[in-house]
Parts: structure tokens; C-alpha cells; sequence
């Protein structure tokens, strides 16, 4: 049985057949976030978790990464709109590396310098989160619309929008917990996530 991350309630995933339990690390499961909330309007959400510890029977898992459906991110973009994006690499307070990408789109045409200053509403608003925030408190803030919710109050003061996400995220380092004489002496290196084949566009 694979599970959720606790800060999603260790909620099941579904099973991997395997002939080894120790197989299974480092395999990546997908689900939506209406698997694990059971709220609808969050069926539009692929969530992907990667399996890093064996417990027993169950296989627990690590936040790999989030993206809209592409008929969702479809659904949004309109004529006769603008669409700003942005990518950000960013350090959670608990030293967890991710890169995510935030869209905001507008409900009509604006100019350039409009969109400079959105995007660094954007910028401002994910690291000061990050550098607040662990990567558990992050994620649940990222996929359940808090920080797209404070991107968007500030950001319609400079133009109407429509919608603020973010889009797409991906985990692309953890850091490595060091052994005890290796605390005393050196900072713990990070560790990259192990890579699957993409499992996002």
C-alpha cells in the first residue's frame, strides 16, 4: 500500500506490484488532489509523490511535484487576454529545493510594464513564503490556492485578473540529514531527488 505524505493525512494511493519491497523506492506514484481531499473542484490537479521509505506493508512517500491538467490550463487561457508567467527557484526554510511556475492571467490585454510588475508580486510573495515556510507547510499553502490567493490580492491592484495559479512545481533537491560526527564538523550536503522519466509536460 502506497501513502500519502503525512501532511496530506497518510492518505492511501493505490498499490505498486513488486517482488521486493526495496524495489519500490524511488518509483513514482500519480494521483489528484481529489483523491486525497475528496473536494471535486480539485480534481483538476495531478500530484505526483516519489517512494522513499518502506515501512512494513506500506511504502511512504516524498512530494515530487504538482501540475494542472492540460485541459484545465486549456480551459483558462482566452483571446484578447494576457498571461503572465513566471518561473522560480526557490529554498523552503527546512532547505528543500523546488522550481514552480506561476501564471496569472488577465481579463484583458495589458502592457508590458504591467505585467513587470506582477511578475514581481509573484517573485516577492513565493520566496517570502518559502523562507518562511517548511517544505509540509509549503506545498499544502502551493496546491491548495493560499499563495496564488495573496499573489492575486495584491497583483489585481495592478490590473484584473481572471485567475493566479501555480501551474506546475517540481522538487529538485532535499536536504541530506548528516550523520552525527558529520554535524559537528560540516553542514549536511542536499541531496538531489532521484529522477524518473518526466512525469510532467
Amino acid at each position: 500500500m502506497v501513502v500519502a505524505p503525512s501532511f496530506f493525512g497518510n492518505v492511501e494511493l493505490g498499490s505498486i506490484p513488486a517482488e521486493e519491497p526495496e524495489q519500490l523506492i524511488g518509483r513514482v506514484v500519480e494521483a489528484t488532489l481529489y483523491d486525497i481531499t475528496s473536494d471535486f473542484s480539485h480534481h483538476y490537479l495531478k500530484m505526483f509523490f516519489q517512494v522513499n521509505e518502506i515501512d512494513g506493508k506500506t511504502a511512504k512517500t516524498l512530494f515530487k511535484g504538482h501540475e494542472y491538467s492540460r485541459d484545465y490550463l486549456r480551459s483558462l487561457v482566452r483571446r484578447r487576454t494576457t498571461k503572465v508567467d513566471s518561473l522560480i527557484n526557490l529554498k523552503t526554510k527546512d532547505g528543500y529545493k523546488l522550481r514552480i511556475a506561476v501564471s496569472a492571467l488577465t481579463l484583458s490585454r495589458i502592457k508590458t510594464s504591467q505585467e513587470k510588475v506582477i511578475r514581481k508580486i509573484m517573485d516577492a510573495t513565493i520566496h517570502e513564503k518559502a523562507n518562511a515556510l517548511s517544505l509540509d507547510q509549503f506545498v499544502q499553502e502551493m496546491v491548495l490556492g493560499k499563495i496564488a490567493s495573496d499573489i492575486y490580492n495584491q497583483a489585481k491592484e495592478v490590473a484584473p485578473l481572471r485567475h493566479v495559479g501555480i501551474r506546475k512545481s517540481k522538487l529538485l533537491a532535499q536536504p541530506q540529514m548528516p550523520t552525527t560526527k558529520q554535524a559537528a564538523a560540516t553542514p549536511a550536503p542536499e541531496a538531489p531527488v532521484e529522477e524518473e522519466a518526466e512525469a510532467t509536460a
